[in-house]
């Protein structure tokens, strides 16, 4: 009983540590959004979301790990307990965002893995950084480790889908259900390369080398697309 209750409390202790891991994160997008929207007028930021793996999660994940029931164990093998989605609205914002969050002094970069240049075999999209932030408490500095996860609008929107598809489906998704959100991936990429090239366009920053567009690839369907994938994220 000794043991259970003392184990209880470390794993208290330790989501705890984490919560406070995300909010280090959160006010350091939050004063990267207030810099680029005063200094600089635009705000590549279009929104974020941040979570903590509930104890029951953090369990059943240390179970499916073979992970020993000490903190020391949780935080050697398990780096996503705490995470941070930043979603922004074009492609080259999420490398800027990525670039000003890992370059900070407090900020120890541990992995970052580019889903972006080399997507997943399924289609998916992101930038991934596990990154270890300082937390100070009143015992001292305690280093946190929190995933941050950035991706465009079409990238969030996609990933969102394709999770309640696999969980609806217990990950055994039908093979037409699984071609038609490949296709639906390559439509989203499709989409991403094509907003960014109208905002440069509109910015006088037009690039030659964009990836050609398919010519029945509607641009007004385009901005529909893009400004409902905003609103639902917004929401």
């Amino acid at each position: 009983m000794e043991f259970a209750r003392r184990t209880r409390a470390d794993l208290s202790r330790l989501l705890m540590e984490h919560q406070f891991g995300v909010d280090e994160v959160l006010t350091k997008v939050t004063i990267l959004r207030e810099e680029f929207l005063h200094l600089r007028r635009y705000n590549p930021i279009e929104h974020v979301t941040s979570r903590v793996k509930s104890p029951e999660s953090l369990v059943r994940k240390m179970v499916r790990r073979n992970v020993a029931p000490s903190v020391d164990a949780i935080r050697e093998h398990i780096t996503d307990i705490a995470g941070v989605r930043i979603t922004c609205s074009f492609i080259d914002d999420t490398y800027r965002v990525l670039e000003a969050l890992v370059s900070q002094d407090d900020v120890r970069v541990i992995q970052v893995k580019d889903y972006i240049a080399n997507p997943k075999p399924n289609g998916y999209k992101s930038i991934h950084a596990i990154v270890e932030v300082p937390v100070f408490l009143s015992t001292g500095a305690v280093p946190v480790v929190v995933e941050i996860q950035i991706r465009t609008i079409a990238m969030d929107f996609w990933a969102s889908l394709e999770h309640k598809i696999h969980y609806k489906f217990d990950g055994d998704v039908p093979d037409h259900l699984a071609e038609s959100l490949s296709d639906a991936a390559m439509i989203a990429e499709q989409l991403d390369h094509r907003m960014e090239n109208l905002h440069r366009e509109v910015h006088g920053e037009h690039r030659a080398d964009e990836p050609d567009v398919p010519a029945d690839f509607d641009e007004d369907m385009i901005v529909r697309m893009w400004q409902m994938m905003r609103e639902s994220g917004a929401n």
